[in-house]
């Protein structure tokens, strides 16, 4: 089994999307899971983890109704307000009794820097440990990848999932990436840090300008510093169809991937997502 650890979908006419603007072009519209299930199907994708796309309740519920009619969807990341931890326990408790929850996320790239250092989020975070509740971390650039390291310091307890390795400096200067390393391999030191091979576009210029090339060191470097049983693979679906397509995205990490050994690539094709999100 291959599992695509990052999906998206959201229905404009039941919940809000804020970052969801007509500038976004193509995916200005409600997005339904049925749409990617023939590249999942053709490229032998069984499983599914659909992630949250934004911080209100009702897209939780959009993501379990989904999942409600598609087998294929194996589990979700939900959205708490992990600046109100009696809510957060409140929906820790919600979330035990029901399966398909494998998850946390907040959009905390659409924050203030910082912000989750709150003492209010902090406690929040607390609760997430301690139901054993893994965090996904979406940043805007590698610099907030510093947050990552604060929380794993805070929290050891806490299984945080770094989301498209912490956005790297694809096409960007050597020192750039000199700088995103420098904050990942402080992230990787922690053993309870994974992440994710996925959303891995050009940083500068248009966002479909990255070319394999480009994208294999950085994956090279996520490798050698997490192993492969601390990396899984995410599509970043439908925000893929933005940086050339899903197709395209699938082939390069497959190309990119195909050195490693048929364990490794299993690890981080299903065996890191199945262990994190479904405990398996």
């Amino acid at each position: 089994m291959t599992i695509d650890a990052h999906v998206h979908v959201w229905d404009l006419e039941r919940a809000g999307y804020p970052w969801l603007t007509p500038e976004i072009g193509e995916l200005y519209r409600s997005i339904e899971f049925a749409e990617i299930e023939p590249d999942l199907e053709s490229r032998g994708i069984d499983g599914a983890i659909l992630v949250q796309a934004s911080d209100e309740a009702a897209d939780t519920r959009v993501m379990l109704d989904a999942a409600a009619r598609h087998p294929r969807i194996l589990g979700v990341v939900a959205w708490t307000p992990l600046d109100d931890p009696d809510q957060v326990l409140r929906d820790a408790a919600a979330f035990a009794a029901d399966p398909l929850v494998v998850g946390v996320r907040n959009l905390i790239h659409e924050r203030p820097r910082g912000w989750v250092r709150n003492a209010a989020v902090l406690e929040g975070l607390r609760v997430l440990a301690a139901h054993g509740l893994p965090l996904d971390v979406p940043t805007s650039a590698h610099p907030a990848l510093d947050d990552v390291v604060w929380m794993g310091e805070k929290l050891p307890d806490l299984t945080i999932v770094i989301d498209h390795l912490g956005k790297p400096p694809i096409g960007g200067r050597p020192s750039q990436r000199a700088e995103w390393r420098a904050l990942i391999a402080e992230c990787a030191a922690n053993p309870a840090v994974v992440a994710k091979v996925s959303g891995l576009y050009a940083a500068v210029g248009p966002l479909d300008s990255w070319t394999t090339d480009l994208v294999r060191p950085f994956v090279d470097d996520a490798i050698e510093l997490f192993g492969a049983d601390r990396l899984m693979y995410g599509g970043d679906w439908p925000i893929s169809e933005l940086a050339g397509g899903y197709a395209r995205t699938w082939d390069a990490l497959t190309q990119v991937l195909a050195p490693l050994s048929a364990g490794e690539r299993d690890a981080v094709l299903e065996g890191t997502a199945r262990r994190v999100y479904l405990g398996g």
